[in-house]
């Protein structure tokens, strides 16, 4: 992928999005909205993997077909609200192998911090997709990419649901070679660090916390 970012703008994407946007919407139809979405957003995320032939049998004849070629992809949920967009992809990729990154805020740093991190072998072999709804600051993001290539990833997808613009900037200043797919870029953050117009917080709507 070239851009650094790309906003998918299909319209069953926007529709979805609205839906999950409004306040109404429960937690329930969130958590079904996002899995919708998420296989939406993966068919971009992966548009450009790499393809190798086979040959295969088909009731007519015998031909070469197209497969996906090289290791198997790997996701990366950044807990706990990626693990939204991590099950709706894994439908569409079932063979992916999955990985966990746990940061949470300190409140008086305001800096990312560590405190779960598993991930599948063979990093620097895969395509690595790292998911998180939010994309706000961009300071867990930028420590969760920092882990994976400290890991050995070297080929990194990052892809999300809302970006602000303020967290964009930061992962294009931190790692210019990950390209962003996202299904928005929104207005701005506001002095909570949320994405204004936003949908709140993803991880209290989908799990009901809130």
């Amino acid at each position: 992928m070239k851009d650094h970012l790309t906003v998918v703008d299909h319209p069953l994407v926007q529709h979805k999005l609205t839906l999950m946007r409004k306040q109404q919407t429960s937690t329930a139809e969130f958590r079904q909205l996002l899995r919708e979405i998420s296989q939406l957003l993966a068919y971009e995320v992966t548009r450009e993997l790499p393809m190798t032939t086979t040959p295969i049998d088909t009731p007519m004849q015998e031909m070469d077909a197209p497969v996906l070629a090289g290791p198997k992809l790997a996701l990366v949920s950044i807990l706990r609200a990626g693990n939204g967009l991590l099950d709706g992809m894994l439908e569409l990729i079932p063979s992916a192998r999955v990985g966990f990154v746990g940061l949470y805020r300190d409140e008086e740093t305001l800096k990312p911090v560590q405190y779960y991190f598993k991930v599948p072998t063979q990093l620097e072999k895969r395509l690595v997709i790292a998911v998180d709804p939010m994309l706000a600051t961009g300071n867990s993001s930028v420590a969760a990419i920092d882990m994976l290539k400290e890991a050995g990833a070297t080929d990194i997808r990052f892809l999300c649901l809302l970006a602000a613009p303020e967290g964009v900037a930061r992962m294009q200043e931190a790692h210019p070679d990950v390209p962003i797919v996202t299904a928005a870029l929104d207005e701005r953050l506001n002095e909570l660090g949320y994405i204004v117009p936003g949908l709140g917080d993803a991880g209290d709507r989908m799990f009901g916390t809130k």
